[in-house]
């Protein structure tokens, strides 16, 4: 008689973070320039279809790079960093702080610190919860609930990128200081299929603008 196969471990799918705005202002920004680029392509004369074709393969991969690829996966035991030409992988063990000051960044156990570009800073959004949180202070100074404040909104009183960083706080202390059997390892990988078109399309722009 076999005995029953123990369950497996239970997993969990990972968090995802990234900037709302930056996938919008990158979407709208490749139609416009492809919207451009294209008809220099399809209605120009002599070497401008060339020269917008080169223009299109040097742009449209920086554009994508800047503000479609940036994420951060933050799952049980690693976290995962894209950023715009480099992915980052780490187990939560080697995450030594995560911080918010005027851009989003980690820090690892020896020091190395890698930015977030998936959580952009706004300043101009801390200053607005600051001055929500000031109004809510007046209203209320023995701290007690104010006729104006909604008690059910509260996450309003922080800052995206702030909250985003509590986030990554809390899951990297669930997660533990003490390695297991299995854990990822670190592993830095650079985005050729970025930088390589990019790449190219700026060297076709340099011969074509050599050739006069």
């Amino acid at each position: 008689m076999t005995s029953p196969t123990p369950p497996s471990e239970p997993t969990y799918a990972d968090r995802t973070f990234r900037s709302p705005a930056g996938l919008v202002g990158g979407a709208l920004l490749l139609l416009l320039i492809c919207w451009i680029g294209g008809d220099a392509a399809f209605r120009g004369e002599g070497r401008v279809p060339w020269l917008a074709l080169a223009g299109l393969l040097t742009v449209i991969p920086l554009v994508v790079a800047f503000t479609l690829r940036p994420v951060v996966f933050a799952g049980e035991r690693r976290i995962r960093i894209r950023n715009p030409f480099r992915t980052i992988t780490l187990p939560w063990t080697e995450v030594a702080d995560v911080r918010a000051g005027y851009s989003s960044e980690l820090f690892t156990q020896d020091g190395t610190k890698y930015q977030l570009w998936a959580v952009p800073v706004s300043l101009r959004q801390r200053k607005k919860v600051a001055r929500q949180q000031s109004r809510q202070s007046m209203d209320d100074p023995y701290r007690r609930t104010s006729v104006t404040a909604d008690v059910r909104d509260t996450k309003a009183r922080v800052a995206a990128a702030d909250q985003a960083v509590v986030d990554l706080r809390e899951l990297s202390e669930r997660a533990g200081d003490k390695p297991v059997e299995g854990d990822p390892v670190t592993s830095v990988r650079w985005a050729y299929e970025v930088i390589a078109p990019a790449v190219v399309g700026a060297v076709l722009l340099i011969v074509l603008g050599a050739l006069g």
